[in-house]
């Protein structure tokens, strides 16, 4: 079930028997030469539409998230943290209102985490300050971290995922959008992993945009198998959310 496909009486009724959403977030920003640059964005929305098939309530995905270290690359688009997170206590809050209670944040993007984190404790920081309580349940879940997608993604790529535009996040993206593959040459395969700071560093260490990965190792069947341990994964996290 998606919020954006439903009407508001039809999210009256779904509030009768669940107060739990699902949010979709990542961000648009370069993902080597391979990579779609919505990649952080199509993965947690391919893994909520899954959950959303069982019945799960799934709102907009927020696709533009903080990825100013990207920068020095065409296409990249990014928000400060504090706009992330001022966008994420706004979206929290407008669903509070409507009486939601469990709010699962479906994750995409590294960049994101601490900025989400934040974005929680100023909502825990309005209710300690007004003095009130709070029954609001927030989580974030970062799609590749859940024990099903990280024994497979170590199971397909061992030591070759590397940390940025990874094999597993781009099969399944083309699972997702099949029509989309790219397949180009990359010197070397594996590329060299590092820090990175600001974006014209991150572009004179990474010239071609990878960090530690080899994304030619991805393929289609990876993602469908991807995706189905990242549905497996959510579904739990979000059912425990449910009873808290």
């Amino acid at each position: 079930m998606w919020l954006q496909r439903s009407t508001w009486p039809e999210v009256e009724a779904y509030l009768q028997s669940s107060t739990g959403i699902v949010i979709p977030i990542g961000s648009t920003e370069q993902h080597g030469p391979t990579g779609l640059i919505g990649t952080d964005a199509i993965c947690p929305e391919t893994v909520a539409a899954g959950l959303a098939e069982q019945g799960v309530l799934v709102g907009p995905t927020l696709s533009i998230g903080m990825a100013q270290h990207h920068m020095a690359f065409a296409g990249t688009i990014t928000l400060r943290p504090s706009t992330l997170s001022a966008l994420i206590h706004d979206v929290v809050s407008s669903l509070a209102r409507h009486g939601f209670r469990h709010v699962l944040f479906i994750n995409g993007h590294g960049g994101n985490i601490a900025t989400v984190q934040s974005a929680f404790s100023e909502i825990w920081a309005d209710f300690s300050l007004a003095g009130e309580p709070s029954d609001l349940r927030l989580q974030c879940l970062s799609w590749w971290t859940g024990p099903r997608v990280s024994r497979l993604r170590d199971e397909l790529y061992g030591d070759n995922e590397g940390s940025h535009a990874t094999p597993s996040e781009i099969a399944l993206t083309w699972h997702a959008y099949p029509d989309e593959e790219r397949r180009v040459p990359l010197t070397p395969e594996r590329a060299p992993e590092g820090e990175i700071r600001d974006a014209l560093d991150y572009r004179q260490q990474f010239p071609d945009g990878r960090i530690g990965s080899a994304p030619a190792l991805a393929t289609r069947e990876h993602g469908a198998r991807l995706c189905e341990a990242a549905v497996a994964d959510a579904m739990e996290v979000y059912q425990g959310l449910l009873q808290q």
